[in-house]
C-alpha cells in the first residue's frame, strides 16, 4: 500500500495524507451526531456463508491461495486479545482506536476482544473445503512492540506479537513482507517480525537481516516432492524507501529498482539458483500506486518478460486497495492488483467508486512440473465490521463486471458460478 504520492490509473490524485484528514473530519462528525450504533456485531460463526465454491474438476492440479494486503495493524490489532500502544504518529489520527470508531460510527458496534478467526470471517470455510496445498498473503504490517516509527514517515503500522495467532488461524504457510510497511517500526521492529513469524512456524519473503536473506525464497513443502518456492520484491512506486533496500551488512526488504531488461535478469538469476525441475515458482511484487486500473506498460512487459524467461508461474502483484485486471500470459497466471484483503478503512470516506470493501480470495490451480495454469476460482468478499463476510449476489456481479471489463485487453473474463463465486476464463 502507497502512503503519498501520484497513483497509476484513472483515478484521481488523492494524496493519503488528505484521504484521512477526510476520514478524520468524517469521524468528528459522525459521532458528534449521535449516530454510533450499538448493536454488537455477530462473532458467533453462525453467520450463513452461503454454498461453498465449486470444486476444481481438475484433482491433478496444485492448489494455492492468494490474497491482496493483510494488514492486521492499527486498529485490527487493537480488536485482538493483545494489543499495542494505540498512539500513531500521523498527521490527523494518533490514537489506532479511532479507526475502531470510524468502523462503528458507519457500521455498528465491533465487539472486543475477538478471537483470532473473527478477521477471517467466511474465508475459513472456504479455505477449508478447498484446503489448498499453499495459502500466500501480504502481510502488511509490522509485528513488534518497537516504539521507535520509522523518521519522515506519515503511517506506521505495527501488530503485537502475540496476535501472530491470527495468522496461525487461517493456516498462513508464507507472508510476504516486501512492501512499504514492513520497517514502520525501524530495523528493530523488522527483526521482532521475522523472529515472530519464524517462531509460529510461518515462512517469510521478501525482507531480512541480510540482502541475501531477504532475496531468498521462502519454500514451501507441498506434497509428493513437490516444492512451492515464494520470491518477493517491493518496488519504490509503492512508497517503499529506497533506503528500505536490505544490503549486505543492513537489514531491509528485496527492492525492486526498477522495470528494466537488467532487473529482469537479475530476477530470473535469483529464481533459477534455487529452483528445482518440478518446483512452482511465485514472484510476489508489492508495486505501483493504491487507486486506479490502468496497468502501467512497464509492468505488464517486465511480468511478460519474467514468464518468457521460464523463472515464474504465477507472478502476484498487491498495493491496490481493489483489484485490478488478471492476464494469462503464455499458460501463467499475472495478477496485477489484488486489492485489500483485510483493513481497517471501513468508514473512511473516499474512493467510494472503487469498492474498497469488496475483497477477493484467488485460488488457482497450476499443474505440477511446468506451472501452467489449469483454473483460477476468485471469492468475492465484503469487510464489515472488520470481518469478511460473503458478498451479496448484487456485489458479486459488480466484481465480475469490473473484471470482464479490466480483463478485456488481456483476454480474460469471469463467470459467476452456482455458488456465487468467480471463474476465469482466458484465451
Amino acid at each position: 500500500m502507497k502512503d503519498d504520492g501520484p497513483d497509476d490509473g484513472n483515478a484521481p490524485e488523492v494524496s493519503r495524507r488528505a484521504f484521512l484528514g477526510c476520514a478524520l473530519m468524517s469521524t468528528a462528525t459522525i459521532l458528534s451526531a449521535g449516530s454510533r450504533a450499538q448493536q454488537p456485531a455477530d462473532v458467533s460463526g453462525s453467520v450463513d456463508p452461503g454454498p461453498a465454491p465449486a470444486r476444481r474438476a481438475d484433482r491433478e492440479g496444485l492448489g494455492l491461495f492468494l490474497c491482496g494486503d493483510v494488514m492486521t495493524g492499527r486498529a485490527i490489532d487493537q480488536i485482538l486479545p493483545h494489543a499495542v500502544d494505540p498512539r500513531l504518529y500521523e498527521p490527523y489520527i494518533t490514537d489506532a482506536r479511532e479507526y475502531v470508531a470510524l468502523a462503528e460510527a458507519v457500521n455498528g458496534a465491533i465487539p472486543r476482544p475477538v478471537d483470532y478467526r473473527y478477521a477471517w470471517g467466511d474465508a475459513l470455510p472456504v479455505l477449508d473445503d478447498l484446503d489448498p496445498a499453499v495459502r500466500i498473503v501480504n502481510l502488511e504490517t509490522a509485528v513488534t512492540t518497537s516504539a521507535t516509527p520509522w523518521p519522515g514517515k506519515d503511517i506506521h503500522y505495527r501488530m503485537h506479537p502475540g496476535n501472530v495467532e491470527i495468522l496461525k488461524a487461517a493456516r498462513i504457510d508464507c507472508c510476504v513482507l516486501a512492501n512499504n510497511h514492513v520497517l514502520d517500526w525501524h530495523y528493530r521492529g523488522l527483526a521482532q517480525t521475522l523472529d515472530t513469524l519464524h517462531a509460529a512456524g510461518v515462512a517469510s519473503s521478501g525482507a531480512g537481516r541480510r540482502a541475501d536473506r531477504a532475496a531468498a525464497p521462502a519454500i514451501i513443502p507441498a506434497g509428493a516432492d513437490r516444492r512451492v518456492l515464494i520470491f518477493a520484491f517491493a518496488a519504490p512506486d509503492s512508497g517503499t524507501p529506497r533506503a528500505w533496500a536490505a544490503a549486505e551488512e543492513r537489514p531491509g526488504v528485496n527492492l525492486l529498482p526498477d522495470y528494466s531488461a537488467r532487473t529482469v535478469a537479475d530476477v530470473a538469476a535469483q529464481v533459477t539458483r534455487y529452483r528445482r525441475p518440478g518446483d512452482v515458482v511465485v514472484v510476489s511484487i508489492h508495486w505501483g500506486g493504491n487507486w486506479g486500473y490502468a496497468v502501467p506498460t512497464a509492468q505488464r512487459r517486465f511480468a511478460h518478460a519474467l514468464i518468457d524467461r521460464g523463472v515464474v508461474d504465477i507472478l502476484h502483484g498487491h498495493s491496490s486497495h481493489h483489484p485490478r485486471g488478471i492476464e494469462v500470459h503464455r499458460g501463467r497466471l499475472v495478477l496485477y492488483g489484488c486489492g485489500d484483503f483485510i483493513n481497517d478503512y471501513e468508514g473512511i470516506r473516499g474512493h467510494e467508486a472503487f469498492r474498497g470493501d469488496l475483497s477477493l480470495m484467488y485460488l488457482p490451480s497450476v499443474r505440477p512440473g511446468d506451472g501452467h495454469l489449469l483454473g483460477l476460482t476468485l471469492v468475492p468478499l465484503q469487510i464489515r465490521h472488520f470481518r469478511l463476510h460473503r458478498a451479496s449476489p448484487e456485489d458479486a456481479q459488480w466484481l465480475a463486471e469490473t473484471l470482464n471489463r479490466e480483463g478485456r485487453v488481456f483476454g480474460t473474463r469471469v463467470d459467476i458460478d452456482a455458488s456465487g463465486s468467480l471463474q476465469l476464463r482466458w484465451q
